[in-house]
C-alpha cells in the first residue's frame, strides 16, 4: 500500500506491498466522488496531490456541477468514470491502478428504499461487494460509508421532553452518546442495505485480510450539499428557508441528532486510511457528539437567526424507522484517528447558509448573515 499524503505510512500486514504504480504518485477511487461528501473528499485528496478517480453515476439532481467544480480546481489530476456501482467490470477497472478506495456511493433516502427495495440492496449491497471483491485482487484499502441507521430505530432507549429536544433519561448515554458496542438493529430496507454491506466490509478483514474500515456516519452537512426532503435534511432546511419557501418537519420537530461538518468528516476519512493497518476491521461512529446535538426546531430557531426572518414550517406523520434521539458517542474514532474537536454546529450552519446564498444568487442571499466562531 502506498503512503497517504500528509500522513505517515501504514505498517505491512500480510500480503501488504508497495504499489506505486505511477513514479511514486498517489491515486485514489472515491465512489460517489461526485456526490456531497464524495466531493469535499476528492477535493482534499487532490489538494494534497492525490490522483483521484472519481466514479460516480452522476443520477443524482446536481452531481454534475460538483464534479465540474473539482475538474475547474485541479484540472489532470481529476479523473472521472460515469458508471454504476452495479458494473462490476465498471469497478474492477477503475479500481485497477490505485492505493486506496473510499466507497461512498450508495442508495442514500429511507424513503427511497421503501418504495424500491431491490434497486437499493442491488446498489449499496451488491456494489459494495463488487468494491470489495475489486479491493481484494491487490489488497487495497477500503473505506467504508456506513450509517447510524445500522443501529435501528433506538425505541427501547427510554427519553424525556426537554424544552425543544428529547434526551435520554440515562445521565451516561445523555453524556457521552451512542456507542459502537450498541446491538446492531437494521430497521427499513435502507438500515438493512447499509447495515449488510457495512458488516461485509468488517468481514472481509477477517476473512480475507483485506485492511477495510467503516465509519458509520450521523448527520453531515456543509458546502457542496444539494439538500432534498429524503436526504440532507440541514442543507434542504437552509435552502428553503433562502427561498422563502415553506419547511415540512415529519415527526413533531424535537427528534435530536449530533451533526457534524463535512470538513471534520473528511478529516476522519484521512486519517482512516492514514492508519488503516492499526484500524482495520473497525467500525466507528462518526459525529459532532453530544457537543453538538440539536433537535429540528433547535436548528430551525437558529437558521431564523441567520436569515434575519421567520420560516414557515408545517408538520406531518413521522416516517419509518425514524430515531426520535441519535447522538454518536465519537470517543473512539476521536482517539483511534486522532481526530481534533470538531467545528460548533452553529459557526458551521453559518458557514453553509453563506455559501448557499452565495451559489444561488442575490434571491437566495441571507438578509443577516451571522458571523462563525
Amino acid at each position: 500500500m502506498g503512503r497517504p499524503p500528509g500522513g505517515r505510512g501504514p505498517r505491512r500486514r500480510g500480503a501488504a506491498r508497495t504499489r506505486n504504480a505511477r513514479a511514486g504518485r498517489m491515486r485514489a477511487l472515491v465512489t460517489g466522488g461526485a456526490g456531497f461528501i464524495g466531493a469535499n473528499l476528492a477535493d482534499r485528496l487532490a489538494s494534497e496531490g492525490c490522483e483521484v478517480v472519481v466514479f460516480d453515476a452522476l443520477a443524482r439532481p446536481g452531481v454534475e456541477r460538483n464534479l465540474a467544480w473539482l475538474k475547474a480546481r485541479h484540472g489532470r489530476k481529476i479523473t472521472s468514470v460515469q458508471a454504476d456501482v452495479r458494473d462490476a467490470r465498471a469497478v474492477a477497472e477503475a479500481a485497477r491502478d490505485v492505493q486506496v478506495i473510499f466507497h461512498l456511493a450508495a442508495q442514500v433516502a429511507v424513503t427511497t428504499s421503501l418504495v424500491q427495495p431491490m434497486d437499493d440492496f442491488e446498489i449499496n449491497v451488491r456494489g459494495a461487494l463488487n468494491v470489495l471483491e475489486a479491493a481484494r485482487r491487490r489488497r487495497t484499502p477500503v473505506i467504508f460509508a456506513s450509517t447510524n441507521k445500522v443501529y435501528g430505530d433506538l425505541a427501547d432507549v427510554p427519553l424525556e421532553l426537554a424544552g425543544e429536544a428529547y434526551r435520554p433519561k440515562d445521565a451516561d448515554l445523555r453524556a457521552r452518546g451512542v456507542s459502537e458496542a450498541r446491538p446492531l438493529d437494521f430497521h427499513t430496507p435502507y438500515g438493512c442495505s447499509k447495515g449488510a454491506a457495512d458488516q461485509y466490509v468488517l468481514d472481509y478483514a477477517r476473512s480475507f485480510d483485506l485492511p477495510t474500515c467503516v465509519l458509520r456516519m450521523s448527520c453531515i452537512y456543509g458546502p457542496r450539499q444539494m439538500g432534498t426532503e429524503d436526504q440532507g435534511w440541514v442543507a434542504h432546511f437552509l435552502i428553503r428557508a433562502l427561498e422563502g419557501q415553506p419547511i415540512v418537519v415529519y415527526g413533531d420537530g424535537r427528534q435530536v441528532r449530533d451533526i457534524m461538518h463535512v470538513g471534520d468528516t473528511v478529516d476522519a476519512y484521512m486519517a482512516a486510511w492514514r492508519r488503516i493497518e492499526e484500524v482495520a476491521g473497525r467500525a466507528f461512529n462518526l459525529g459532532g457528539g453530544p457537543g453538538n446535538a440539536v433537535s429540528l426546531l433547535q436548528l430551525l430557531g437558529y437558521i431564523e437567526e441567520v436569515i434575519g426572518r421567520k420560516v414557515e414550517v408545517g408538520f406531518s406523520d413521522w416516517r419509518a424507522g425514524d430515531q426520535r434521539y441519535y447522538v454518536s458517542d465519537p470517543s473512539a474514532a476521536k482517539q483511534a484517528l486522532q481526530l481534533a474537536d470538531p467545528r460548533d454546529w452553529r459557526a458551521g450552519v453559518a458557514d453553509l447558509a453563506r455559501w448557499l446564498a452565495a451559489e444561488r444568487g442575490p434571491a437566495g442571499t441571507a438578509r443577516r448573515p451571522v458571523e462563525a466562531a
